[in-house]
């Protein structure tokens, strides 16, 4: 057999434990945070080598069907609205690019609702993830995970569970973004300082509850981050 014959065996062998898993979870028969069987587990009940199992498991964190934890194993996640969607995995800058086009066209609109809706709770949400950022700035270091926690705080604030929910399915997305965007403005001297403004821009206009300024703060900032990945580069 040769290589490629194999690597093909072993995808096809992956598909199968994937699709025999993903119907056990859509059909109950895993509780939502129930832990999955090891992968030696796995292995055996499939009748197949780990990689196999590995591979498949893989395959079902990509999807948001289950979530792991260091130590402990794979555990079934809570579905709710996220399946639907069905984000599979990002596979190149064009993904990346689409990602960026959606983000556009949805979070404006969370950042306005927000500015109508939004709580003291939900405010005071939004403003932890910003100080998160912000200290993160002043040691001039990006924090991806404050990052997207300001984005996910903002479309919780909207009160509008749909807002949150996509939010949620593309964290994975949106964390391969703010990394190369992270990378990005590390390689000039203000560009940490010039992002954490346009998160603090957005704050201040879903605190002042301006909708049409947070919609256009927002805009502005997604706009930003997206060229400053993609446009091209002056030498």
């Amino acid at each position: 057999m040769t290589m490629s014959e194999g690597l093909n065996v072993r995808r096809s062998l992956s598909d199968a434990v994937f699709d025999r898993i993903q119907r056990a979870i859509k059909s109950g028969a895993y509780a939502v945070d129930a832990r999955l069987p090891t992968e030696h587990a796995l292995a055996a009940e499939f009748q197949v080598s780990r990689p196999v199992v590995r591979d498949a498991l893989q395959r079902l964190r990509d999807q948001g069907l289950i979530y792991s934890r260091q130590g402990a194993g794979s555990f079934v996640r809570e579905q709710g609205l996220k399946e639907p969607l069905g984000f599979g995995q990002m596979e190149n800058l064009s993904d990346l690019q689409h990602c960026y086009d959606f983000r556009l066209t949805i979070e404006p609109e969370a950042a306005a609702m927000a500015a109508q809706r939004r709580t003291p709770e939900a405010l005071a949400r939004i403003k932890s993830a910003l100080s998160l950022l912000r200290d993160a700035t002043n040691r001039q270091a990006h924090r991806a995970d404050a990052d997207f926690m300001f984005h996910l705080s903002i479309a919780q604030a909207s009160a509008n569970p749909y807002f949150s929910t996509a939010m949620q399915a593309l964290e994975e997305h949106i964390a391969v973004g703010m990394r190369f965007h992270g990378i990005s403005l590390r390689s000039t001297s203000d560009g940490l300082q010039h992002v954490f403004t346009e998160h603090s821009a957005v704050f201040e206009a879903i605190n002042a509850a301006d909708p049409e300024t947070a919609r256009t703060r927002m805009r502005e900032h997604l706009q930003g981050s997206r060229d400053r990945l993609f446009a091209p580069k002056t030498i």
